[in-house]
């Protein structure tokens, strides 16, 4: 059941992606392109999903538990450190070369575009690396 309802959620948000135009990187970077052919939709699909969040986040958080877990697993670290404005950082400059973001990227996989590919793959390869300089960096700390 929980593998169903995983699909039906990524289904729901995928085919949003797609409706809303984000899985189109020339739509996206228009969005970021000011002085030029600005695209102000991205900004609605922000304030959109922020909207759906703000309220879900109400109305879910009001249970004791979630529907398909023991617990919630919200994170409790607040401060900004190094690994936190570097990776957004690193997700901006992408997002903005690129024009996908990870959320939009996936969805996009289905046009058989290949730049999604070679996108997705980088991203796959970042995440590795960023794995490997963490273990580097914790192993070198604890030595």
């Amino acid at each position: 059941m929980r593998i169903i309802i995983s699909y039906l959620i990524g289904l729901i948000f995928g085919v949003g992606i797609s409706i809303s135009g984000m899985a189109n990187p020339a739509k996206v970077l228009n969005f970021f392109d000011i002085a030029g052919a600005w695209d102000p939709s991205l900004a609605f699909v922000m304030g959109g999903a922020l909207a759906v969040t703000f309220v879900g986040y109400r109305v879910v958080l009001r249970r004791p538990a979630p529907i398909m877990g023991d617990r919630f697993q919200i994170p409790t670290k607040r401060d900004f450190d190094l690994p936190l404005i570097g990776g957004s950082a690193l997700f901006g400059v992408g997002w903005g070369i690129a024009g996908f973001c990870p959320g939009g990227a996936l969805p996009a996989l289905g046009t058989g575009r290949t730049e999604v590919f070679v996108f997705v793959a980088a991203l796959i390869a970042g995440i590795i690396a960023a794995k490997f300089i963490q273990r580097s960096f914790l192993s070198e700390t604890k030595a």
